[in-house]
């Protein structure tokens, strides 16, 4: 590496937490969520302004494979924070409803997503590529659900609980459809028995490393090294095994034990280097791939069957299953308008389906738009809801 790619290399970094913060400040001030902002700061680096001018001058061609590998640390280090912040808890409350709602609202957009493939790639029969749209339309992103909830405090409102519940649960579906739909990549390659060892993996996470790690917390010693080590090691388990490395990340977020003061030193560590800088990092690598200038007059007419899949698909499933669970119209239509918040975690599965060849750059491109339009329009049509709160709605 030379010392012109490390200045270049620094330099970028700095632009690219100083625009995120930018972009994040800005997002919050017109009552979005922070990582609206910061994926569309990503974007607008991209080649979709100026024909790639800036990110060429910013983002040099010699420095992005760097950029790549920190954008991957930040992917590791978010799915591990996704599956340390799953609460199960959630999923005690109004069990049976919370599974309703969830199968509901993921069921009907991941049916009308594998009909989508079929219509915009007639010719291709992968079913990876099929099974992985189906998922890419029917996920939440749970993390920042969880965060508008909280900023609209409905965290402890019949709505809030049931939002937060199914798409946690939702959260545990889309990530076990994704691996399903990797796992068919690998399909008749001679590493496919690898993908057998998965599953002693987990018991092997939740029986010995998890009772090990609270033994270990219980002794005060710092464990965020241990942490970290175990993390890796997971990821690249998993890589290894034939699923991406983010299912090891996530995994091993969920082996971490309850009840210890481990979980929140670890968040807080990991928080400050991830979500400060290598989430950003991943954000501009990711826009770096979005050129919205390349797309064409079709391409509008297929955005728009992905926007109306996207939206009526999970609006009509979660709707329909409020309704069975005997809520009324507007909290149901509270719940369809906040489990189609996609943000981060759709970006995630969207990186990977390029990184994997499921999707082209015009594909890709449309559906990060996709997930940015759905989770701006939450706060809004949430807002219009509840202009004035009926006593359904409180907290309880």
């Amino acid at each position: 590496m030379s010392s012109q790619q490390v200045v270049a290399l620094l330099v970028a970094l700095a632009a690219i937490v100083a625009l995120a913060n930018v972009m994040g400040r800005l997002a919050t001030r017109l009552a979005q969520p922070a990582v609206v902002g910061e994926i569309l700061a990503g974007v607008l680096v991209g080649p979709t302004l100026f024909g790639g001018a800036v990110a060429d001058l910013v983002f040099p061609a010699d420095i992005r494979p760097m950029l790549s590998s920190l954008a991957n640390v930040g992917l590791v280090f978010f799915m591990f924070l996704v599956g340390l912040e799953f609460n199960r808890d959630l999923l005690r409350e109004r069990l049976g409803a919370i599974t309703v709602l969830s199968l509901g609202s993921m069921l009907t957009p991941f049916v009308l997503g594998v009909l989508l493939a079929t219509a915009l790639r007639p010719d291709d029969d992968r079913v990876a590529f099929v099974l992985y749209l189906g998922t890419a339309m029917a996920v939440t992103a749970f993390p920042v659900l969880a965060r508008m909830i909280g900023d609209w405090n409905l965290s402890g409102s019949k709505v809030g609980v049931l939002a937060l519940g199914s798409a946690a649960l939702g959260d545990l579906l889309a990530w076990s459809m994704l691996a399903v739909a990797i796992a068919t990549l690998g399909v008749g390659t001679s590493d496919q028995w690898r993908l057998l060892l998965v599953l002693p993996l987990a018991l092997v996470g939740f029986l010995v490393v998890r009772p090990l790690l609270a033994r270990i917390a219980d002794s005060r010693r710092d464990m965020f090294a241990v942490v970290l080590i175990g993390l890796l090691g997971w990821s690249a388990l998993t890589e290894w095994m034939g699923l991406h490395f983010i299912f090891g990340a996530f995994l091993f977020g969920l082996v971490m034990p309850h009840g210890t003061d481990l979980r929140a030193g670890v968040t807080l560590r990991i928080e400050q280097v991830g979500k400060v800088l290598l989430l950003p990092v991943y954000f501009v690598v990711a826009g770096l791939n979005v050129d919205l200038s390349r797309i064409t007059w079709s391409g509008f007419a297929d955005f728009g069957l992905i926007l109306l899949v996207a939206v009526g698909g999970k609006f009509a499933g979660a709707v329909l299953a409020a309704r069975l669970c005997r809520l009324g119209w507007r909290e149901s239509a509270t719940l369809g308008t906040l489990l189609n918040t996609r943000g981060l975690t759709e970006l995630v599965i969207l990186s990977i389906g390029l990184q994997l060849g499921l999707l082209d750059r015009d594909l890709y491109s449309q559906l990060v738009l996709m997930a940015v339009l759905t989770t701006m329009m939450t706060g809004p049509l949430v807002t219009l809801l509840h202009r004035e709160r009926e006593p359904e709605l409180v907290r309880v």
